[in-house]
């Protein structure tokens, strides 16, 4: 009967925060689900790719990729903005025109669901202080460690090419397919001899060479990259913040630990750190040097709630910033600026970019407005304190101790003996 006690598989959490493995970390996190709307709108799956939904993303790019071509519904849209409406009604192929109305009103309406679905599910594992561990996954294909990244580097590595942000963050798949289809994206509409082209300031030879019909997913595609490729990266940096935050109050908050009231050690050393793996590293190292884990208490900082911050970065984030308005505007004005450049002296490229960068500054300027007009008070300025760590030890420990925690990043170091 023990053995078999022994034998039974642990109880699976019911609402789980998500789950780790080597290609990719999926997890629930709260999102707005008129921006999940938006991008499936632009692009039909990348609203359910966003979402983690990867089956049903990947099938909705399709269907888009092979009705919209077939359809010809680029060269519509075109045609329309250009005021060329003929030439809109006559390239249209009917038939499969009507297979894409339905299909596309649908890929909206689900991702808009699956958003609000999915809210419930994060608040629930939230309430329950649930997390993803372990944080790290092993196998022969892959490593996956959760990890604290930059959003703005992997910002800038979607825009030098859809996808290699993602791969950044360790999200594989939606890397791996971005990553491909913008490689095939790029060569049918050839993106780069454009590009070539409207450098040397050949623009008549930039608006010959490029397909219209290609170069117009380009706006969408690298819209969302950028996007995805920031939010998943702050959510992630949040998600090691709880994760590490629950493994420090689990095994360093232990009841026999003798704080600085009660009779105990000789001296007190305490370090203010924040989030990152160099905290877990400087507990292992103390303990390594013959500090027990009894005489560590290491306490996370709950900071009270402040305005929504501007922007968003490696140290601190609350995953609703300026950003997603700025993506949203730079692909609509990227896509204004393909459709009228073949008009235009500059060519789609040179109008495309332009449309990009001044419809994100025009993004990022509405946000900047609006946030303050309805602030409060300044957000903090500079690093902030995350954990503290006490460390009970004797006089002859201190200095050691002290050596350990500056060579980690400690913010601030002091003694009580």
């Amino acid at each position: 009967m023990g053995q078999q006690a022994q034998q039974q598989p642990q109880p699976q959490v019911r609402r789980p925060k998500g789950a780790i493995n080597s290609l990719a970390t999926n997890f629930f996190h709260l999102r707005n689900p008129y921006t999940i709307a938006w991008w499936s709108c632009t692009y039909p799956g990348f609203g359910h790719i966003s979402m983690g939904n990867y089956v049903t993303g990947f099938l909705l790019f399709f269907w888009e990729m092979i009705t919209n071509t077939q359809a010809k519904v680029n060269l519509a849209i075109l045609y329309t903005f250009t005021g060329r409406f003929d030439l809109a009604k006559e390239i249209v192929n009917n038939r499969w025109l009507l297979f894409y109305a339905p299909v596309f009103i649908y890929a909206i309406w689900d991702s808009y669901r699956l958003a609000l679905q999915l809210n419930q599910l994060s608040i629930l594992a939230d309430r329950n202080k649930e997390s993803v561990e372990p944080p790290v996954s092993v196998s022969f294909m892959e490593i996956n460690v959760l990890d604290k990244r930059s959003p703005w580097v992997a910002v800038a590595w979607s825009l030098f090419a859809p996808g290699l942000g993602h791969l950044y963050t360790h999200r594989i798949p939606t890397g791996f397919f971005l990553l491909v289809w913008w490689l095939a994206i790029a060569y049918f509409s050839s993106l780069l001899q454009g590009i070539q082209f409207t450098a040397l300031g050949l623009f008549e030879q930039a608006k010959a060479v490029v397909d219209p019909a290609w170069l117009m997913f380009l706006p969408s595609v690298y819209g969302f990259a950028a996007y995805d490729g920031y939010v998943n990266t702050v959510e992630y940096n949040r998600l090691f913040e709880k994760e590490q935050a629950a493994f420090i109050k689990r095994k360093y908050q232990q009841p026999g630990f003798a704080m600085p009231t009660k009779v105990g050690a000789e001296v007190y050393v305490t370090a203010s750190f924040e989030h990152s793996i160099m905290l877990e590293l400087v507990i292992s190292e103390l303990e390594q040097k013959g500090i027990a884990a009894e005489q560590i208490c290491a306490i996370p900082m709950n900071a009270p709630q402040k305005e929504r911050q501007l922007l968003d970065t490696i140290h601190r984030a609350d995953g609703l910033s300026m950003f997603d308005l700025a993506t949203a505007l730079g692909t609509v004005f990227m896509l204004f600026g393909v459709m009228w450049g073949f008009m235009w002296q500059w060519g789609p490229i040179a109008w495309g970019l332009i449309g990009l960068f001044a419809g994100g500054a025009l993004g990022i300027a509405f946000k900047y407005v609006y946030y303050r007009i309805s602030a409060q008070k300044q957000p903090p300025i500079g690093k902030t304190t995350e954990v503290m760590v006490i460390v009970a030890c004797r006089k002859a420990e201190a200095e050691m101790v002290e050596r350990v925690l500056a060579g980690h990043l400690a913010l601030s170091i002091g003694r009580k003996e």
